[in-house]
């Protein structure tokens, strides 16, 4: 399989898209005045405890306050005097809360890992009263960033992810990615990371570290322990609440999380991009340098790939099947559903056969629209009805399939007796909808407006209520949009002149380009 990153980058705005055998698989952007916080650490002020809800929201210096829950708020004093290390066992999977595989682990939580290693520490109060106070200054790193109405998810348990492995300062323990299979490597890796790690602190070794040279871990590590350094040192000049560390750039997260062996290349339109990737990957991925290579054609770089018109269409509610069936995606604040139809196609044999076949091609343009369009929360895929119960476990089966290749964690379960399966994906930032588009001014973000004939019918009710009682009136001006005018004035002239002739009216229309369709004035004279 081809796979390219393509990097547009303006003043204002960076755009990426992996690009999987010429289609878009994955599109990511960050704006200069939207700049992405996640995995950013702060230094707090907790302005309110919630024991109730076992939680506090945290000034970081944002619009709005962060949410910290009991469960990532770490001990640090009795850590500090912990030194003897934990050493079960941890898989890198046990780790992940971003992501759903190890390749695109991003390390900015370890909620996961916390429960197993509470159970190791000395019995103490874990509520979050005897944890902190109003008034305290706290250092937490985001990580979730803040979505509608809710502010970021922060977490005291901090991590800064390398290449090689994620370091943990606040934590005593040392995990390994299940990827890595060889018991002889596993051991290998574990021994070189006791033999180098800081004292008192955690890693995750990741599985880009299988057959990794000592002198390559020993400098990830050491970059990794002198930039945990620098953060303290900066905890202690700043004054709370206020930014200690900045993450990664988008361009260089996306050389971290994917720009791997399997990637042919990474192409950049922007010489000072270019430049700075170029020093990135000399000082932390050398064996890539030969990969990156700085666009020169004068054509805009997503219109020579054809990415323009991928990413137009992916914010589209109908999304074409090749057989001719199609997909409906509404979102919504509480769900996403998707909803597959045969469409057009219509099979040349028995019903079943079309109906199999039409959800098994949907299986995989599911998946490809959860990730392009990085939907998350609670999703509801409504497959065509199938009778036969070998067919619905197929088509379960290749959606677990396919699944695979998402990073984002998913639950998902069985093919219900209607053709519906439930299933979550864990939600890190707002979809690409959100990112891109707003509600609309028009409708007001419902969707739709109300139609022509009920706008009219309103009218008529509401002529009849202004002349109810007054039999003074005479005459009533009525301004309204042109096209709501026009239907008055052709499909419903009957009922006008009905209403003229009873309540011994005149009705004067007149019309308003600028009007909202929904919006009319009556004036009685």
């Amino acid at each position: 399989m081809e796979s390219k990153i393509i990097v547009n980058a303006e003043k204002f705005e960076t755009r990426v898209a992996i690009m999987e055998n010429g289609v878009l698989a994955e599109f990511f952007v960050e704006r200069k005045a939207e700049k992405s916080i996640e995995g950013n650490i702060y230094k707090g002020i907790i302005k309110k405890v919630l024991p109730g809800m076992q939680a506090a929201f945290v000034d970081i210096g944002l619009n709005k306050a962060g949410f910290l829950h009991a469960n990532d708020i770490c001990p640090i004093i009795e850590l500090e005097n912990n030194n003897k290390e934990e050493s079960e066992d941890f898989d890198e999977n046990d780790f992940l809360d971003l992501y759903g595989n190890d390749d695109e682990f991003d390390g900015y939580t370890t909620r996961k890992m916390e429960p197993k290693f509470k159970k190791k520490r000395k019995k103490q109060s874990s509520k979050i009263e005897h944890l902190i106070k109003e008034g305290q200054e706290i250092l937490v790193q985001v990580s979730r960033e803040p979505f509608g109405t809710k502010g970021p998810r922060l977490t005291n348990y901090i991590s800064l992810p390398g290449y090689y492995v994620v370091f943990m300062p606040t934590v005593n323990q040392v995990g390994i990615s299940r990827r890595i299979e060889k018991i002889s490597e596993r051991q290998r890796l574990r021994k070189l990371i006791k033999e180098n790690k800081k004292k008192g602190s955690g890693y995750i070794i990741r599985t880009a570290s299988e057959n990794v040279l000592e002198e390559d871990l020993q400098a990830n590590i050491q970059f990794l322990n002198t930039l945990w350094d620098n953060i303290l040192s900066e905890s202690r000049e700043i004054s709370a609440p206020g930014l200690v560390h900045e993450n990664l750039s988008i361009i260089q997260r996306t050389i971290r999380d994917f720009f791997n062996s399997q990637i042919d290349n990474m192409i950049i339109d922007s010489d000072s991009d270019y430049e700075a990737c170029k020093g990135f990957l000399s000082k932390y991925y050398q064996h890539l340098l030969s990969k990156l290579i700085k666009y020169q054609n004068g054509k805009p770089i997503f219109d020579f790939y054809g990415i323009e018109h991928q990413v137009d269409r992916m914010l589209d509610q109908r999304v074409w099947l090749k057989s001719g069936g199609f997909l409906v995606i509404d979102q919504t604040e509480a769900l996403t559903t998707i909803d597959v139809n045969t469409g057009r196609f219509v099979g040349k044999r028995n019903p079943e056969e079309t109906i199999i076949k039409t959800n098994l091609e949907a299986v995989h343009e599911v998946v490809a629209q959860l990730r392009l369009r990085n939907i998350g929360g609670i999703i509801i895929v409504d497959f065509i009805d199938m009778e036969k119960e070998k067919n619905k476990n197929k088509v379960f089966n290749a959606f677990n399939e396919e699944l695979k290749k998402d990073r984002s964690r998913t639950s998902i379960l069985k093919i219900s007796d209607i053709g519906l399966v439930e299933m979550t994906r864990k939600r890190v930032r707002d979809n690409i909808q959100k990112t891109l588009c707003e509600g609309c001014p028009y409708c007001e973000g419902r969707g739709h407006v109300k139609s022509k004939t009920t706008i009219c019918y309103e009218i008529l009710r509401d002529i009849k209520r202004i002349n109810y009682g007054n039999s003074d009136i005479k005459t009533i001006k009525l301004t309204t949009h042109p096209d709501v005018a026009g239907r008055l004035l052709e499909e419903d002239k009957e009922h006008l002149d009905d209403i003229e002739n009873k309540l011994q009216l005149e009705l004067v229309i007149k019309t308003d380009d600028e009007l909202h369709l929904e919006a009319y004035e009556i004036e009685a004279l």
